[in-house]
């Protein structure tokens, strides 16, 4: 396996963040065909920091399949891609980390860091409150709030005395995604279609990811059709691929508040991605609204951000042979 940039081809020489040739993000190549032991497809992990993430139900409701990735051990589909990362800087020694998201992915690099027995320090913006915060300080992680936006965030997680170990920027985290791309195969054939909430990319890269290696290994005939949905107000991906003007709105009011990427650093592997293999389409609060309590109704209780990908089924593809993933818990936004 190799670690080079996704832009421009160079190859990863250390443990840089960025690409130096042109500040581009590292991804994975996975060169070797698929293996039927999912944890050998990650042969640079020798010891695993686990908590019994993935093999997540996959359910038919109302004549829709959905894959219930919010039943990870912390709530969320991020715990694939903590579970590869941490095992990853675990094995390098790395004791301090960094990390900058209030929300699910803040809580499961907490928590696996905790396992791990690392200080963690998450990085949010200083207006953030709610159940995931909680989430994230009941794993024993540094809060530290940071005045300003999204991009503030992020720029004061990088800077701080710890190793920065961003689920968006370190390529290992997008790489524990390709688990779920190989669950969703049975018996060599994979869904006509996968419904994905979009927003910094990490699931829609992953899962792309991984579908390319059981595509590569001769294992799937064809990739299935990736479709980001993204909301109304956070919708820098359609955009781009549709060639529509966007101006994110001032303050993000969406139900769906785990999707607040405005302006993605990946969105140029997201929209390749979307080109060759998919499609994007956004929806609007009454759509969110009308997924969410379907859901809910029938027992199935997601977080709204969810909810968007359902609502995302229903307007471009339903009576295909789909599966919505819904990736975070409705507990968390209680």
């Amino acid at each position: 396996m190799r670690v080079v940039c996704a832009r421009c081809g160079y190859e990863r020489e250390g443990d840089e963040l960025r690409c130096p040739k042109c500040g581009g993000p590292f991804t994975v190549v996975v060169d070797f065909p698929y293996r039927e032991r999912v944890r050998e497809n990650f042969p640079y992990i020798r010891r695993w920091v686990t908590l019994g993430e993935g093999n997540t139900p996959l359910v038919e409701v109302g004549g829709v399949k959905f894959k219930l990735e919010f039943l990870n051990p912390t709530g969320s589909f991020k715990d694939r891609g903590s579970a590869v990362l941490i095992s990853a800087l675990a094995e390098r020694g790395v004791r301090r980390i960094s990390e900058d998201s209030s929300g699910n992915a803040g809580a499961s690099i907490a928590a696996y860091g905790a396992l791990a027995g690392m200080e963690v320090e998450i990085y949010v913006p200083e207006t953030a409150r709610g159940g995931k915060l909680k989430q994230i300080e009941a794993y024993g992680a540094k809060v530290v709030r940071v005045p300003g936006g999204r991009e503030a965030v992020a720029r004061a997680a990088e800077a701080a005395n710890a190793y920065y170990a961003s689920h968006v920027w370190r390529p290992e985290f997008r790489d524990g995604i390709r688990t779920l791309a190989y669950e969703l195969v049975r018996g060599g054939k994979a869904p006509e279609a996968v419904y994905l909430p979009t927003s910094a990319g990490t699931l829609l890269l992953g899962v792309y990811s991984g579908f390319k290696h059981l595509l590569d290994s001769g294992v799937i005939d064809e990739m299935p059709r990736l479709v980001a949905v993204q909301t109304e107000q956070v919708r820098p991906l359609c955009a781009a691929v549709k060639g529509e003007r966007y101006t994110p709105p001032d303050r993000l009011t969406s139900m769906a508040d785990a999707l607040v990427s405005t302006n993605p650093p990946l969105l140029p592997e997201m929209a390749e991605v979307v080109r060759r293999h998919g499609d994007c389409v956004w929806v609007a609060e009454p759509e969110i609204e009308a997924a969410w309590r379907w859901l809910a109704r029938r027992g199935l209780l997601a977080e709204p951000s969810s909810a968007v990908a359902l609502a995302g089924y229903w307007k471009l593809g339903a009576g295909e042979d789909a599966v919505v993933v819904l990736t975070g818990s409705g507990l968390k936004t209680l």
